[in-house]
Formats: C-alpha cells, sequence, structure tokens
C-alpha cells in the first residue's frame, strides 16, 4: 500500500529536473537566507564604522528653577533659564576610527564568502537529496521487477514438484526467496517515502519528482584529471580561504588599532549656544538672551592608561598568531578535502565501468542458469542467486552512477569553484 501511495503521488505530478528543484530549494532554503540576512548586517554594521570618520551632531537643551534666599535680603528671588545649542564635531585624526572603518569592509568580503560557501552547500544538497529519491526510486522498481520473477520461479517450483520432476527442497527455497524479497520491498518503500519526505522539505513542495537519468548515458568525464590543479584552485577561488584571508587581516588591523591607543586624537569643534537667564549686575538687572558660538580644533594625548594599552598590543599580537595557527588547520583540511574527492570521483568512475561489466556477466549467469535447470543441470536455488545477483547488480550499477555525479559536484564544491551553472550537465543526462 505504501509503494502504491509512492507511485500515485509521483504520477499525479509533473515530473521536475535538478535545476527546477534547485530553484525551489533558493526559495525555501532557511541556510541560504540566514547568509544573505548575515551578509546585509555586515555591510549595515560596515556602515556603522564609517561613522566614525563621519561629522557628529548633537542638540542639547535645558532649563531649569531656582527660589535664591540671601542674608542682604529679607525676601527670596525666583530665577530661572534656559539653554539650546547645537553642537558638532568633525574628527580629523582618529587612527583607529580608520583601522575600524577597514575592518567593516573586510568583514562584509567575509559575509560574501559565507553566502557563496551556503550557495555551493545548497547545490550539493539538492542533488544529493535528489539522487537519494531517485535511487531508492530504482531500488524499490529492482526489488518489485525482483519479486516478479521469484514468483514465476515459484510457479515454476511448484509445477515440476507437481508433475514429479523436482523434489519439495525447489519449492520451499523460492518461497523463502519470495518472502525475503516482499520484506526488502517493504523497506525499499518506506525508505522511498523518507527520502522523498527529505526532498520536499528542502525545496518547500509537497510534490516534489525527479526526473530519472535517462537510460543510455555516458558520465562526464572528470575534467582537469590532475588534482594538483584542483587543489591549486582551491587555495586561490575556495570562499574558506577568501574568508580566513580576510580574518588575519583583520586581526593585524587589531594590533594596529591597539597601538594607536599611544597616539593623540584631533577634532574640530564647532558650537552654537542660546541661553537665556537673569543677571543682577551691570550694566541693568533683568532677564537676558545671550548667543554664543564657538569653533576650535581639540587634542587629547593619551599619557598613561595603567598599562592597558601595553598590554592590548600584547593581547593582538597574540591572537594574531592564534588566526595565523588556525589558517594554516585549515588550509590543511581543504588540501585533504580535495583529494579526498577528487580521488572518490576516480574511483566512482572505475566502480561504474566495473559494475557495467559486471551487469552484463550477470544477466548472462542468469540465462545460462535458467536454461541450465529447464535442461535439469542446474537446481531452482542457482537461478535465485543468480536472479539476486543480476538485482543487485543493477541497483550497485544505479547508486554508482549517482554517486559519481553528486561526487563532482562535491569536487567542485571543495575547490570552492561550484556554480549553479555546473548543474545544467547534469540536467542534460536526465529522461526526458
Amino acid at each position: 500500500m505504501a509503494a502504491l501511495l509512492v507511485l500515485g503521488v509521483f504520477s499525479s505530478a509533473q515530473a521536475q529536473s535538478l535545476v527546477d528543484l534547485y530553484q525551489a530549494a533558493q526559495q525555501n532554503d532557511t541556510s541560504l537566507q540566514a547568509s544573505l540576512a548575515q551578509l546585509n548586517a555586515a555591510q549595515a554594521k560596515g556602515e556603522q564604522a564609517k561613522a566614525g570618520n563621519r561629522p557628529q551632531a548633537g542638540l542639547a537643551a535645558g532649563a531649569n528653577w531656582a527660589n535664591v534666599n540671601t542674608s542682604l535680603s529679607s525676601g527670596s528671588t525666583a530665577a530661572n533659564n534656559q539653554n539650546i545649542g547645537v553642537v558638532a564635531s568633525q574628527p580629523l585624526y582618529r587612527p583607529v576610527n580608520g583601522f575600524a572603518e577597514e575592518q567593516g569592509q573586510l568583514a562584509i568580503a567575509i559575509a560574501r564568502a559565507q553566502l557563496a560557501a551556503a550557495e555551493q552547500d545548497l547545490l550539493v544538497r539538492t542533488a544529493q537529496a535528489y539522487f537519494d529519491v531517485v535511487a531508492a526510486r530504482d531500488t524499490l522498481s529492482f526489488v518489485q521487477t525482483q519479486k516478479k520473477a521469484v514468483a514465476e520461479q515459484l510457479a515454476s517450483a511448484k509445477r515440476n514438484f507437481e508433475v514429479g520432476t523436482t523434489t519439495i527442497t525447489d519449492s520451499r527455497e523460492a518461497q523463502a526467496r519470495f518472502d525475503l524479497v516482499g520484506a526488502q520491498e517493504i523497506a525499499a518503500s518506506n525508505d522511498l517515502l523518507v527520502k522523498k519526505l527529505a526532498l520536499d522539505q528542502l525545496v518547500g513542495k509537497t510534490d516534489a519528482d525527479p526526473k530519472p537519468l535517462a537510460s543510455q548515458l555516458n558520465l562526464p568525464e572528470l575534467q582537469p584529471a590532475n588534482v594538483q590543479e584542483w587543489v591549486t584552485r582551491s587555495l586561490r577561488e575556495h570562499p574558506v580561504v577568501r574568508q580566513l584571508d580576510k580574518k588575519f587581516d583583520i586581526a593585524e588591523l587589531e594590533v594596529m588599532k591597539a597601538q594607536a591607543g599611544h597616539k593623540p586624537t584631533v577634532d574640530l569643534v564647532g558650537q552654537y549656544q542660546i541661553t537665556h537667564a537673569p543677571s543682577s549686575s551691570f550694566p541693568a538687572a533683568g532677564n537676558f538672551r545671550t548667543n554664543t558660538a564657538s569653533v576650535g580644533v581639540q587634542l587629547n594625548m593619551p599619557l598613561f592608561a595603567g598599562y592597558a594599552i601595553q598590554n592590548r598590543v600584547k593581547e593582538t599580537l597574540a591572537l594574531v598568531e592564534q588566526t595565523r595557527a588556525e589558517r594554516e588547520t585549515a588550509l590543511r583540511s581543504l588540501v585533504q578535502g580535495v583529494r579526498t574527492a577528487f580521488y572518490g570521483v576516480q574511483s566512482g568512475q572505475s566502480q561504474v565501468k566495473a559494475l557495467e561489466a559486471a551487469e552484463a556477466s550477470s544477466q548472462s549467469a542468469l540465462e545460462a542458469n535458467q536454461l541450465g535447470y529447464e535442461v535439469g543441470v542446474r537446481i531452482n536455488i542457482d537461478v535465485l542467486n543468480a536472479q539476486s545477483q543480476l538485482f543487485q547488480t543493477k541497483r550497485d550499477l544505479a547508486q554508482a552512477r549517482y554517486n559519481v555525479l553528486v561526487g563532482q559536484l562535491r569536487l567542485k564544491q571543495a575547490s570552492g569553484v561550484l556554480k549553479a551553472e555546473d548543474l545544467q550537465p547534469i540536467n542534460a543526462l536526465l529522461a526526458p
């Protein structure tokens, strides 16, 4: 029933290509959306860093009331004053602000690299989920075909037993194999449902129906075929390398910021203030309004900060060394990942060729065993084993082809050169 449900869902919807489902995943994937939001946040933070070198202005206002009693007067005097003013400043020399602005731009570059890495990860995850469904569907189809063949062999064994040409052993062996394949069919049905749910969740659809590969196809060759070229590309283009380089630059700028703590700062400061207050002094008593305007240059020179600046410099220098070590560790892991992915694809291509030969051999072996069974030189279990070997080989061959295609995408991801356009060659291999 589960298998029929799945097949009913598949037949009720139009099949989609890998590119179609990737485009749907782009609109639905929360990891990609989070990386895009992180880029927007980094851009906003970069603008905040620029504010340190831009003019600043503020409005200040105040009012107070006072009741004054003096020994010279028998009464009290009420007084009130109000003031309002505008204060503006323009940094002229603040090296720390300049370094902070540079760090803000580097942080934006890191966020862009992280977004590129998230896009590549989504490409691979989509392809993996796509071919997981196709492989699970193939497995179910192979098991069902095998079940049909075993059922025919079971019926043949029963007929031969009834006419006395074989023993009851053949019927029981065929029945045991039929029951085993039935259990495999249930497991394959459940696996297909699980894989399809994972694909639906990724692409945000409830009717995702990936197209299978064409029946006759040649897998694309691995280009370039030299692992060192892939390693060189990864060290030059991988988003992780760009992130590591920018993080190291940020750490070095942090050292410069700490060292700039010894340096003076110079600001251009301007102020305009209006004050309304009583006065009892010359030339006359009463409420007076005073307008004050001033402009000047303000210098601040740090002299001693309790060794805070010196220790901050030591801290940042140590953090630079930490960043350098972490960068080297990450690069080594990156190179190892590229080599592993490259040899994995090479091995997969060799497995495909070997399994193609094994499929042809298994088919010939099955036909020979069937003929031998008919003429009495082979027993029923020989035919059943040959059938099982053939369908297992077919399933392994299909899985190996999917692994090669996904493995090529993983290799490009490991090298940092994976793009959405790389799905097009795979799309061309799908059935119409």
